[in-house]
């Protein structure tokens, strides 16, 4: 039986990614990613049972990165601003340093796949941080009372408008655009007036 070769598995992961930016999910194929790794099919199975458990490993992957990043220094009991602008720094920063995963996992997303990969267990805790997070904001007064979606909407929206605007190196008008600290800030602070009470 052939053994597990932690650099190839490293060169799989990232020709996997790169081919599903590139081509979309439907794509995707096991002899495309085999060709560009320069390896034989069979090595591939080595890894993964099929297409499907390589995809929903490879977003599991970007998900857990993701989530360790985003919760890094934040706590439910911070205040609701602080809290927020701590998720908001630590979202920009993954995106900007990872946008081939990012993209990855935006295609992701809104596919069946997205269900096999949330129900791991870091992505789990990071739901229940961050909804520990709002309700204690909500119960401090300091969060207005918004479905999730409409919530979401207004406190990240306008941050993952600017992280597009960053990927792509430019805003409104093809103008150049890049992502600094005070454009976020000047982004941020509407955004604390439209949820606070």
């Amino acid at each position: 039986m052939r053994t597990r070769d932690a650099d190839k598995e490293k060169l799989v992961i990232e020709k996997a990614t790169e081919q599903i930016v590139k081509d979309g999910l439907q794509g995707f194929s096991m002899n495309k990613l085999a060709k560009a790794c320069n390896i034989s099919v069979a090595t591939l199975y080595i890894y993964y049972k099929d297409k499907d458990d390589l995809i929903i490993q490879l977003g599991t992957q970007i998900g857990g990165r993701f989530f360790s990043t985003a919760i890094k220094d934040f706590s439910a009991d911070m205040s609701f601003k602080d809290g927020l602008w701590k998720q908001w720094e630590n979202r920009a920063a993954f995106a900007i340093a990872n946008p081939i995963e990012v993209k990855c996992f935006e295609a992701m997303k809104h596919t069946p796949y997205a269900d096999a990969i949330m129900k791991s267990g870091l992505l789990h805790d990071f739901k229940e941080l961050l909804d520990g997070f709002m309700k204690n904001a909500i119960r401090n007064n300091e969060l207005i009372e918004l479905p999730l979606d409409v919530f979401w909407s207004i406190a990240y929206g306008p941050l993952y408008t600017l992280l597009n605007f960053h990927r792509e190196g430019k805003s409104l008008g093809n103008k150049p655009f890049s992502l600094t600290q005070d454009k976020m800030k000047q982004a941020f602070e509407p955004v604390i007036k439209a949820l606070t009470p």
